[in-house]
């Protein structure tokens, strides 16, 4: 049991995670920061925290865990503002969506002080964003990814898959370009395709009758085009160049699609269909990074 978690954000991811420990009596006492005072009033009354910190430091002071759930173009400002707590002993981690930047960002801005971060991702989120989201179940049964440094403590990282598996969490280890390679394909570049998708149908003169007529489907895959723009904007901004990658990828299948259809050449048309059909239905989540809302 830890005596107290830091949480510096206090919105959804890191809410959830407080939630969690204390809904599995993991931790004794939350204490939690964030930008806004508005968010860790509401986060207090809320009972998501404890007491409220006035700064990100306030927060690491007297804590055994810490949790930084900031955005990830805010990850090194918040890691210099922290620096001077980050002691041995005390386990520090993120839920960034990339991994790349986050740890060069914890290399330059914590050096040696490197080895009590555990750069971590939960594979779970939701649409709407905010503390008054925050849900104790929200880690339950979701892939956690660590991308622990050569440098990281081999006791911290224990304690980081012993706490996320505590929480229901199913916990994997990546490194950090293996992660930012296999999530580009299967998170980050869906949701590029559903923000360009949804605006190229609403953008239309006839978009809001055509939007009346959508079905489950049309539901189903544009869900996660409500999801947080500026949350989405760092996540793809960070990990832009194995993004575009996977965009090439797909833009050469929608090509050979299209051609099909130009030509009407219905049996290359069936073909590129059947060998999406019979990999989805071969396709179960779970074992290997599977997607998120994050």
């Amino acid at each position: 049991m830890f005596n107290q978690l830091g949480v510096i954000g206090c919105g959804l991811m890191g809410g959830s995670f407080a939630l969690a420990l204390k809904r599995a009596g993991l931790v004794h006492r939350v204490v939690g920061y964030s930008k806004s005072p508005s968010t860790t009033e509401k986060a207090r009354k809320l009972g998501v925290i404890d007491i409220v910190a006035e700064s990100a430091l306030l927060a690491v002071s007297g804590s055994d865990i810490v949790l930084i759930a900031v955005p990830v173009a805010a990850t090194e400002a918040t890691f210099r503002a922290i620096r001077d707590l980050v002691e041995p002993g005390v386990l520090f981690m993120d839920v960034g969506s990339t991994k790349r930047d986050v740890v060069e960002a914890a290399q330059r801005a914590l050096k040696e002080r490197v080895s009590s971060f555990v750069p971590a991702h939960p594979v779970a989120g939701k649409e709407a964003a905010g503390v008054g989201n925050a849900d104790a179940a929200l880690y339950n049964g979701r892939q956690v990814i660590l991308t622990p440094l050569p440098s990281t403590s081999p006791d911290l990282l224990q304690k980081a898959i012993d706490v996320w598996a505590a929480i229901g969490s199913q916990v994997q280890r990546m490194t950090p370009e293996d992660h930012d390679a296999a999530f580009a394909a299967v998170s980050h570049l869906p949701h590029v395709l559903a923000f360009a998708y949804f605006n190229s149908v609403a953008g239309q003169q006839a978009g809001p009758d055509y939007l009346s007529l959508a079905g489950p489907g049309f539901r189903d895959f544009t869900r996660i085009a409500a999801s947080d723009p500026m949350v989405w904007r760092d996540v793809l901004m960070s990990n832009r160049e194995e993004v575009l990658k996977q965009s090439e990828r797909f833009r050469r299948e929608l090509q050979g699609l299209e051609e099909a259809l130009r030509s009407s050449d219905a049996e290359a048309l069936k073909e590129q269909i059947r060998r999406a059909s019979q990999a989805r239905a071969g396709w179960h989540m779970g074992g290997n990074p599977s997607g998120s809302t994050r």
